[in-house]
C-alpha cells in the first residue's frame, strides 16, 4: 500500500470554508485504477491544520494518477479558485510505502 498525504494551515477563520470544499469534492479521483481511499482529516490542538491522507494499492497507481488529465484538471481548478488566499496555499506533500501492517 502506498499513502500519500498533504498538509495545509490555513487561516483559522478559512478553515470551515476549505472544510466545506472537500466535503464536496469531486471525487473523480475514486474511480482510478488502485485507489483505496480518501479522508480529509484535522489536527486535534492546531484546528487550521489540514490533511489530505489518501491511500493507493501501489506507487505505480498514484503515479498514474498523478499523470492523468483528471489530476491536471483537478490541481488547475485549485489555482484559479476566487479565494487568492486560498488558492496560494502550497501544501506539504509526504509519500508513504506501508512496510508491515
Amino acid at each position: 500500500m502506498y499513502i500519500v498525504t498533504s498538509t495545509v494551515l490555513v487561516s483559522p477563520e478559512k478553515t470551515d470554508e476549505v472544510i466545506g470544499i472537500y466535503r464536496k469534492r469531486s471525487r473523480r479521483v475514486d474511480e482510478n485504477e488502485g485507489f483505496l481511499s480518501f479522508k480529509l482529516i484535522q489536527n486535534t490542538k492546531k484546528k487550521n491544520e489540514l490533511t489530505v491522507h489518501m491511500e493507493w494499492e501501489s506507487k505505480e497507481a498514484y503515479m498514474a494518477w498523478v499523470k492523468s488529465q483528471e489530476f491536471k484538471e483537478i490541481h488547475d481548478m485549485e489555482k484559479n479558485y476566487p479565494d487568492q488566499e486560498l488558492a496560494g496555499i502550497i501544501p506539504t506533500v509526504r509519500q508513504y510505502e506501508v512496510v508491515a501492517e
